[in-house]
């Protein structure tokens, strides 16, 4: 049986267990906030709110144009847009059908799109304006039936609206002809405005979500995400924040999209379990639009991935003390390890304290995180939520428990984890197994320990490790150390081959603006920190990394400029 030595220490009045958790679905509490307060905002975007009603309105308008389009209970419709009232719009429309959307990440090119639309079928995909060449240029290698286009500026306040049409819709690709057959988002909501909604209910035990575990960094894998699982993660990470974050009033402002966990499993489902506003960013790079929705919003509470905290840092606003964050009061930070150096900077900046967690697509955020008010371990990714369990196992031996302190492969236990990947059990079989105690685990592949507190560390994953000279190095170790390099912005290490050590592990550093230094000198650097063998066989230097959508390096695309030397 696991232990639970992490219950000992949660923050006072987070409790180690939420019961049994309701039979219920996130629109069986949108229809509660909608008979208390209807004319609360569910979102924020661009200087506009939209109501519960409205975007009940909206969702059902949209569910009734699905079935006039042939959707039913299970069918899936796939979606390409960034975080907007439209997506949410979409979302709620599809899940009132008992339908299952597919949310697209927007970079993908054509040839990554292929794969997921047709492994998941959808009749119907709904793109922003700008992707809707992409979408058609692949729609008759997919079976898609029916392309619906949808403009960023449909939500936007009356007066950049206008000016959004005049000065930048054109410049900016937003502005498309649709060809013979292709239907406007808004033209199909004014067409079923006064429809009623359709008296089908979802359960708790059906699909809603086909979220993308791989992108680019490997091959998609389709994670089936169930009605009930959402209500759950809602509940837990709500009962984390519960004295940090008031229903109704504060606001929970998100950057990260929509395709992405976080997003999709966390932020929606505590914001609709607690009826609070989501203060919508489209897209996190633009960091002017990031600084002055904060100013705008004042959020309760942030959550960004450790590159954004950086970009963030270096903003002129920030930096200069301009951008205020009076009402900030937590940030979360996931998605990837996230280095002390910028921890540090960013809540001296603001006074709000970041609690790092990590979490899978799989696990449906079924998560460890840090405490708000307890201590926070250097390094750690904190302990399990309430009803979430952790365990160590041999990274050879599955069903082998290591004791605290040891390094081996993490495992997590939760309620809510996928059912599967869709239409794929080889890979599911490799992730989803059954553990030393009988119950389900999701084998993560990612290498860590727990301390005697419960308290999870990850060392890295397994496929990242370098072996120079037959020693262990993780990428991670690296990195911390020359973050804390004054000159630093960003830096990401992968291993390369080498004809005398085997392997060697190379750091891509982008420096701040503005600052200098050598290859040379940040090895030395690095070797006043680390062991001999750790020191990096190469620093090259770049102007920017390859990230995900979401602000993720991405290693397995940092490429050397020339071979490395030994």
């Amino acid at each position: 049986m696991v232990s639970r030595p992490w219950l000992a220490h949660y923050d006072p009045g987070v409790p180690a267990t939420l019961g049994e958790y309701p039979r219920r679905t996130l629109l069986d509490y949108i229809d509660d906030g909608l008979l208390e307060r209807p004319d609360n905002p569910a979102l924020l975007f661009k200087g506009r709110a939209m109501s519960l009603r409205e975007l009940d309105q909206a969702s059902t308008a949209f569910a009734n144009a699905l079935t006039a389009l042939g959707v039913t209970k299970g069918d899936r419709v796939a979606a390409m847009l960034p975080n907007s009232p439209q997506y949410f719009i979409v979302e709620l429309g599809v899940w009132k059908l008992g339908a299952i959307l597919v949310p697209l990440n927007p970079i993908y090119t054509e040839e990554e799109l292929v794969g997921p639309l047709i492994d998941t079928s959808p009749k119907v995909l709904i793109t922003l304006t700008p992707f809707y060449a992409r979408v058609k240029a692949v729609q008759a290698r997919t079976g898609v039936t029916h392309v619906i286009a949808t403009s960023i500026k449909e939500y936007f306040p009356s007066m950049l609206r206008t000016v959004f049409t005049l000065f930048a819709e054109k410049r900016l690709g937003h502005r498309v002809a649709l060809q013979p057959g292709d239907l406007w988002l808004q033209d199909l909501l004014a067409e079923n405005r006064s429809v009623s909604r359709p008296a089908f209910r979802p359960s708790p035990d059906d699909d809603c979500l086909i979220l993308l575990s791989g992108g680019t960094t490997g091959t998609p894998k389709g994670v089936r995400v169930h009605h009930q699982g959402l209500v759950i993660t809602g509940l837990q990470v709500r009962s984390w924040f519960a004295n940090e974050f008031r229903p109704w009033i504060d606001v929970y402002m998100l950057p990260l999209p929509m395709f992405h966990s976080y997003g999709a499993c966390g932020v929606q489902s505590v914001c609709f379990i607690g009826h609070n506003p989501i203060a919508l960013v489209p897209n996190p790079r633009d960091l002017n639009d990031t600084v002055k929705t904060f100013q705008k919003v004042q959020p309760a509470i942030f959550c960004g991935v450790p590159t954004l905290y950086n970009a963030l840092l270096n903003h002129p606003d920030v930096k200069s003390g301009k951008a205020k964050f009076g009402k900030l009061r937590a940030c979360v930070s996931g998605a990837a390890p996230l280095l002390a150096e910028t921890k540090k900077r960013f809540e001296a900046a603001t006074g709000a304290r970041i609690v790092e967690g990590y979490a899978l697509t799989e696990t449906l955020l079924a998560a460890t995180i840090n405490p708000i008010r307890g201590v926070q371990k250097l390094g750690s990714v904190g302990m399990p939520f309430p009803d979430v369990d952790v365990m160590i196992v041999d990274a050879e031996d599955g069903m082998k428990i290591l004791p605290a302190g040891e390094v081996g492969e993490i495992c997590i236990y939760g309620q809510q984890i996928m059912r599967g990947y869709w239409n794929n059990a080889d890979e599911t079989a490799l992730m989803l197994r059954v553990g030393p105690d009988g119950r389900q685990w999701i084998y993560s592949a990612d290498l860590g320990y727990m301390d005697e507190d419960g308290c999870v560390f990850i060392v890295d994953r397994k496929k990242d490790l370098i072996k120079p000279g037959g020693m262990q190095v993780w990428p991670r170790d690296i990195e911390e150390v020359i973050q804390a390099h004054p000159a630093v912005a960003e830096v990401g290490v992968r291993g390369f081959p080498d004809d005398y050590k085997g392997e060697i592990a190379v750091a891509f550093v982008v420096l701040r603006p503005g600052a200098k230094a050598t290859a040379e000198e940040l090895r030395e650097y690095c070797k006043q920190h680390l062991a001999f063998y750790k020191v990096p066989g190469k620093v090259q230097f770049r102007t920017e990394l390859p990230k995900s959508l979401v602000g993720k390096v991405l290693r397995r695309m940092l490429t050397l400029d020339e071979a490395p030397a030994s």
